[in-house]
């Protein structure tokens, strides 16, 4: 077994990982948002540039995780 195979173990705690991380941005994002007294609104306005780019990453690696899982 090669040292650069991605298992799709290694995946599912990539994404794991990943929607930690982006639960995360959003909690501290609108917490700091809350501080500094700007809306809700137009901090999920800024946020949603990245939101949409972390998602679509998380939606690639549950594909290629489908991918894996079903090639095994």
């Amino acid at each position: 077994m090669s040292e650069n195979t991605v298992t799709a173990a290694d995946l599912a705690d990539l994404i794991v990982e990943f929607e930690k991380y982006r639960d995360r941005l959003i909690s501290e994002t609108t917490e700091a948002a809350k501080k500094a007294k700007l809306s809700k609104k137009a901090t999920m306005a800024k946020l949603e540039p990245q939101l949409a780019d972390i998602d679509a990453k998380l939606q690639r690696l549950k594909e290629q995780q489908a991918n894996l899982s079903a090639s095994s």
